[in-house]
């Protein structure tokens, strides 16, 4: 089985064919530019109608319910004579939701719970970091819990320009020579790149700590998302980065639900 999986996102969507378990092609694009004519996902339909005739339909999953409407266009307007299905919370996931109001999970988080379970299986922790940080946490016991919200690292970043007089916006460079910095820009980056990694590990420490007091075996920790390689420096916590969660997930969420599959 080969389909395209799409995670629309905040800042940007991600998207790669999956098969075997695996996906290939990851890419990104930013989410303002879906509907570009030369950017965005239409080209990308284009070459995968000549390049993967085995493609067996789109997953998908969105956290701007906009971009989902301008999806379905995109994918009408490229023929994309498939089937096409949206990860909610009314869909089977593999795994229990245990969680009061499940429509309020973002779709993504619900993809990357399908993805532990693929990955890892229960108990497991997943950190996802994108725009917003996201904890998730799936347990033997009750399935998919709950987590955390956190700012994300380039939201750390543009708050500092934006809400102060004279701090720059810094660029995308996550490199820092020492912890004391010897200009303002320097100062900001050592900020956002050791406190966001002092920010993650104290969550998680915290996380973890509630499932032992809980009795809950040690889960998993899996890390994914954008800027998910800055933990490598900064998180001295056992994890294991896993880039295309979130698409295997959907993967997995499509194999359970749709009756062809």
């Amino acid at each position: 089985m080969a389909l395209l999986c799409i995670d629309i996102g905040n800042t940007h969507t991600h998207y790669g064919v999956v098969a075997d378990g695996q996906a290939r092609e990851l890419r990104a694009l930013a989410t303002r530019k879906l509907d570009h004519p030369s950017e965005g996902l239409g080209p990308v339909l284009d070459r995968l109608a000549a390049e993967e005739p085995g493609l067996e339909g789109a997953a998908f999953c969105s956290v701007v319910p906009a971009v989902s409407r301008v999806l379905g266009d995109i994918l009408s307007g490229h023929r994309f004579a498939r089937p096409v299905f949206q990860l909610t919370a009314d869909k089977r996931l593999g795994v229990p939701l245990g969680y009061p109001k499940p429509q309020e999970i973002g779709q993504d988080r619900l993809a990357n719970a399908a993805g532990a379970q693929v990955v890892c299986g229960a108990p497991a922790v997943v950190i996802d970091l994108g725009t917003a940080v996201t904890f998730d946490i799936i347990t033997r016991s009750r399935g998919y819990e709950g987590g955390v919200i956190a700012p994300g690292v380039d939201v750390m970043r543009r708050y500092l320009h934006e809400q102060t007089a004279l701090l720059p916006l810094l660029d995308d460079s996550l490199e820092i020579a020492g912890a004391i910095g010897r200009s303002t820009e320097e100062a900001m980056r050592i900020g956002t790149v050791i406190g966001f990694g002092g920010m993650i590990a104290a969550l998680l420490d915290a996380v973890l700590a509630e499932l032992a007091r809980r009795g809950e075996p040690r889960p998993k920790v899996l890390a994914t998302g954008g800027t998910a390689g800055i933990l490598e420096r900064t998180l001295h916590r056992s994890f294991t980065i896993v880039p295309d969660l979130t698409l295997r997930g959907l993967a997995a969420a499509w194999r359970l639900n749709m009756p062809s599959a």
